[in-house]
């Protein structure tokens, strides 16, 4: 398993936009259903900062980046930013989801 953090801040007037982009990407996703991925992005609360965590299984791949949404996101992605982003690979250590009712170590 392989888990990417990725942060980033946008140009105030192309935030909304960065946003609906995202939601492409999920939409996708939610439609296409790849196999050995977690996802999850995240608007901050300064309005113009955004968050993505991404952990996929490696087998084949990252799957985020075969999607066509996705591609169109990152496509102008460094036109859009302020500040440009900063990719981080993580070790996890546990996750806890109440709301999938598990406890899951690293």
């Amino acid at each position: 398993m392989r888990t990417v953090m990725v942060r980033y801040k946008v140009k105030p007037e192309l935030a909304d936009e960065n946003q609906r982009l995202i939601e492409q990407v999920f939409a996708q996703l939610a439609r296409d259903k790849p196999a050995g991925l977690r996802y999850q992005s995240f608007r901050l609360s300064d309005g113009v900062s955004f968050a993505h965590v991404a952990t996929h299984d490696g087998a084949d791949g990252n799957p985020l980046v075969q999607l066509d949404a996705f591609r169109a996101f990152v496509a102008g992605l460094k036109e859009r930013c302020e500040e440009p982003p900063l990719q981080l690979e993580v070790q996890p250590i546990g996750r806890y989801d109440a709301l999938h009712m598990d406890a899951i170590p690293g």
